[in-house]
């Protein structure tokens, strides 16, 4: 496959067609969710610009010093800036020393390439300084941006970027990838491909980082319990889970992935579910819910979840949303 790239094969043809003809853009945009593939689109493509010995125009080699160096993310032309984590914020000060270096010929390279990861992360300060940048590029530059969506960041940003927005892939081609490139067994790769959603890098975080997939299992043990308890009960969990703002928003992204599958259910339509292993359960709980009562509490899941980003109280937030989780005597140990 083109780029050693899994899917996005639309995506790698622009970028060779690019450089191939000499045409290369001074900026770029990659969008899509996380795990899809943006960051390493972006490596494929600083490897494509300064391979030593390209097997073809917009190829990369993938052993020679600058490919082997832009792999590791080691190499002296390349700079990748981030906030310090997901959901922090990538400031004007690390664009600024980014400016300096840019300002500079490239080293070994004959591109310098700047990776600027989750920018809708970034200030407005830290916005408009690289938009500066953007307006008057310095030569034997290319800025690469990464974003969920091109509705995150400023207009003027957007528009002096080409824009590749990458889309979910088709779960088997996951499925297989997992398997013949990772090696997963097919029972793992199937799970992982469906959990993931077409995301390849989210599939393969989730294998590297199996207490990932054991935290899934035990929010979503813990939420099919929390339908059969009191409200004491459910205000004590509130207050455990609202302490920890990234773990809440993890739990609220698996339990409305969880709501999905029942509305699905519910729906009798004929959409695969996300949550395979979950099935039996799944289908317990539709049929003691109406397809009112599902949509309703996916609505309230996702309510949740804007709220809490917002920075709303995280321990009301939980406490309102618990309240409203239907009261299900629900036996786990049949599902």
């Amino acid at each position: 496959m083109d780029w050693d790239l899994l899917g996005h094969q639309w995506a790698v043809k622009i970028l060779k067609g690019h450089i191939a003809r000499n045409a290369i853009r001074q900026a770029y945009l990659f969008t899509g969710p996380p795990g899809i593939g943006r960051r390493t689109l972006a490596i494929r493509l600083a490897q494509a610009l300064n391979c030593t010995q390209p097997p073809a125009p917009g190829e990369a080699c993938g052993i020679c010093q600058n490919c082997t160096q832009i792999e590791r993310m080691t190499h002296p032309d390349l700079a990748v800036i981030q906030a310090e984590h997901i959901g922090g914020t990538l400031k004007v000060d690390q664009v600024r020393e980014l400016q300096h270096d840019l300002s500079l010929a490239p080293y070994l390279a004959s591109y310098r390439v700047a990776i600027l990861l989750r920018f809708e992360e970034a200030n407005p300060s830290a916005a408009n300084a690289l938009l500066k940048t953007l307006e008057e590029p310095p030569s034997k530059v290319v800025l690469v941006l990464t974003a969920e969506t091109s509705e995150q960041l400023l207009p003027t940003i957007v528009s002096r970027c080409e824009v590749l927005r990458l889309a979910p892939l088709p779960l088997e081609l996951v499925r297989l990838g997992l398997q013949d490139r990772w090696g997963l067994p097919s029972e793992e790769a199937d799970l992982l491909a469906h959990l993931s959603g077409g995301r390849p890098g989210y599939a393969l975080g989730l294998h590297q980082e199996p207490h990932r997939l054991a935290l899934r299992q035990q929010l979503l043990d813990d939420h099919i319990r929390l339908f059969g308890v009191n409200r004491v009960t459910r205000f004590a969990y509130a207050e455990k889970l609202s302490k920890d703002k990234d773990a809440l928003l993890e739990a609220l992204h698996i339990w409305l992935s969880f709501w999905r599958d029942i509305l699905l259910q519910t729906a009798n339509t004929n959409t695969m579910i996300t949550n395979v292993d979950r099935v039996s359960e799944i289908k317990q709980l539709a049929l003691s819910l109406n397809l009112d009562s599902a949509r309703q509490m996916v609505a309230t899941l996702r309510r949740a979840s804007d709220l809490i980003n917002s920075n709303a109280n995280t321990r009301l937030v939980t406490e309102v949303l618990l309240l409203k989780l239907p009261h299900i005597r629900f036996d786990l140990s049949k599902g």
